[in-house]
This record gives structure tokens, sequence and C-alpha cells, in this order.
């Protein structure tokens, strides 16, 4: 018996060929889909006065004033994993993004992710994920500027990689 291992190297869809010349001759075609390591799901969104863009890149592109400190946009996503996760990014001067975990009833589990505190467990009971960025500025100031989060397994920040998902669609908080 031989054993072969396909390593994807980008995100997308293909297809694997097996077969086989001994008789009976089998030929079997196995799709296969290679994910982003970045797992966060995030798209346009607009309010409390910043709205958010999805640039080429699947970077978020973040302009406007928020209309006061900590408000800002969010985006809540089925959970994709469990265990260890590290959080990784560029900033934007005055905001701030945190990932929190969500139980069934929509209540917070454990702590939230920073920048600052960027390996964590994923809680037990979650379901899902709620990303923000929000004003950290007393008086908020205008932004206009790319930001790009990363959320992966292990702990271990790799290279920035865009999201699966750029299309869900956010909101304020």
């Amino acid at each position: 018996m031989t054993t072969i291992t396909i390593t994807g190297k980008q995100p997308g869809k293909t297809d694997v060929t097996i077969s086989s010349t001994v008789n009976p001759a089998v030929k079997t075609v196995v799709p296969v889909t290679v994910l982003s390591r970045n797992l966060l799901s995030y798209g346009p969104a607009s309010g409390n006065g910043l709205t958010a863009t999805v640039n080429s890149d699947g970077s978020l592109h973040v302009t406007g004033t928020a209309i006061g400190q900590w408000r800002g946009l969010s985006w809540t996503f089925p959970c994709p994993v469990q265990g260890t996760v590290k959080l990784s990014g560029t900033s934007i001067a005055g905001l701030s993004f945190n990932i929190k975990c969500l139980d069934a009833k929509g209540q917070q589990l454990g702590d939230q992710m920073n920048l600052g505190n960027s390996v964590m467990a994923i809680p037990a009971d979650t379901v899902s994920l709620f990303l923000n960025v929000i004003s950290t500025e007393v008086t908020p100031t205008a932004k206009a500027a790319d930001l790009r989060v990363q959320l992966e397994s292990g702990d271990t920040a790799h290279d920035w990689m865009k999201p699966d998902n750029t299309s869900l669609v956010g909101g304020g908080l």
C-alpha cells in the first residue's frame, strides 16, 4: 500500500484523480476544496459613522469618523474551529479590533481576543464569533485605511491571507 500526501498551495476547488493500472483498472475523481487559513468572515458594513468595504485583495477598507468611543462595526459568524487560535493583523491608529466567543444564546464566553492577548483557546461551548472594529479615541477622528486581520488555528502567525468569506454583511456596534 502506498500513501500519497497532497498539500494545497492556495484556496480554491479542484479535483484529484486517482487511478490504477493493475487489473482491474480503477479511476476515481475526488473533489477537493482548499480553505483559507484565515478563519474570519466579514464583508461590507456601515454604522456609527464608519463604513467598511472589501478591497480586491480581501482586506477591509475602513473610512469615516466613529460617533463615539467604543463605537464602530461588527460581524457575527459561526465558529469554524475549536482549540487554540492566533489573532494577528495590522492596526489603524485610533481603532481596535477584537473577537469575542459567543454561546448559543449570544452570551460572551471567556475573554475577548485582542492583538495583546493574541493566542487563546476557544471555549468549549462557543458556537459563533463576534468580530468588531471600534474607536478607542475619546474624541474620534476621521479614518481612511486598510485593515488586514487574521484568525488562524494554532499559536503561530503566518502571512495574512484573504478569508474565504468576504461577503458577510456587518452592521454598527
